[in-house]
């Protein structure tokens, strides 16, 4: 009887990879067709029966093309990279996040999400680099420097678009006036004839790009009215709302601008747990005119922020793709006003 041997358990042969030629030999068509077709190209005329034959095809043999040789032949990707966000984000960003990216898939892009949580200005950019984007859009949580976007931008980006609180050079860089939301949300309690204003700073990481230019709008609207601004740290935690709740009126506060609507509508709950009465005792204002506000008792007011569509933004990225010799520019965002309601 023989003695077992050890052996290495053989490789099962795997499928083999299906190309375009397979695909042209089956729908019976040229290469060229076939690339014309699952490209979506529009400067050739090629008959709805042969587009339908050429997918069809494509189907049946499980045929997708290849990104990097798509690439080759443009001369670039068609890949977007959006890094993730690194703070909290709330409905108004992801209904404008998801909009988007919704957009550039209609233009044809395919849009890449990056985990850069970590990554801090050129590491971030020589990271993004690696993937030879086409375009890259940052919305804020990485501070791009200038060197950054010239990593991006010798590595074949040609567009690098900013979604922040300040303008980035060689960026097309959409400015928001985070201060204006503050301003306008203070003023109107001011109008309204409350003297001493708390103004909620959210104590989740990476927030303060977003609360300390609010808070200094904040400031700034009750300059030589002789009204006040108090600082409240906050955390989105019942625990949190509730033990500021408690201290109310040992802080002789009459109005609150409450940074968003999630923070005000959790505050508000708060305040009416402990008996302060909204808004007769203390005016509640927030911030992103969210559904949830309106059916609020007492409904919430609000400030109304005007952000950039996200239609808007993929039409801006594909202009800059096109037309990569067109000089960045600045836009501001963000002209903001208020939406009374019964809370103030």
């Amino acid at each position: 009887m023989s003695q077992p041997t050890e052996r290495t358990p053989e490789r099962p042969a795997g499928r083999a990879v299906p190309t375009s030629a397979d695909v042209a030999r089956l729908a019976g068509v040229s290469r060229a067709t076939v690339s014309y077709v699952l490209n979506n190209t529009s400067a050739v005329r090629i008959s709805e029966p042969t587009r339908r034959r050429v997918r069809e095809a494509a189907e049946e043999l499980g045929y997708v093309p290849h990104a990097a040789a798509r690439s080759l032949r443009a001369g670039h990707s068609r890949m977007v990279l959006l890094p993730t966000s690194h703070v909290p984000v709330g409905p108004l960003y992801s209904q404008f996040f998801n909009e988007f990216q919704w957009a550039l898939r209609r233009l044809d892009y395919t849009v890449v999400q990056y985990g850069s949580v970590g990554l801090e200005a050129e590491e971030a950019a020589r990271a993004w680099a690696e993937l030879r984007p086409v375009a890259v859009v940052s919305l804020g949580e990485v501070q791009l420097t200038g060197q950054g976007v010239e990593i991006l931008k010798r590595s074949g980006a040609r567009a690098v678009i900013t979604l922040g609180t300040r303008a980035v050079e060689g960026t097309h860089a959409l400015v928001m006036d985070q201060g204006k939301v503050g301003e306008v949300a203070t003023a109107h309690l001011v109008e309204s004839g409350r003297r001493r204003i708390g103004v909620v700073i959210p104590e989740e990481p990476g927030l303060a790009m977003f609360s300390g230019p609010r808070l200094d709008g904040a400031r700034r609207a009750v300059a030589g009215t002789g009204a006040t601004v108090v600082p409240l740290p906050l955390r989105y935690e019942e625990e949190s709302a509730n033990e500021l709740a408690a201290r109310w009126r040992d802080l002789g506060l009459d109005a609150v601008f409450g940074y968003n609507d999630e923070y005000a509508m959790l505050l508000m709950r708060a305040l009416q747990d402990a008996g302060v009465a909204v808004p007769g005792e203390t005016a509640v204002v927030g911030a992103d005119d969210l559904l949830l506000g309106r059916l609020l008792r007492p409904r919430l007011s609000t400030v109304r922020i005007d952000m950039v569509l996200g239609r808007e933004l993929a039409e801006l990225v594909d202009r800059a793709v096109r037309e990569p010799e067109v000089p960045p520019r600045t836009r501001a965002l963000l002209d903001s006003r208020v939406v009374r309601r019964e809370s103030s």
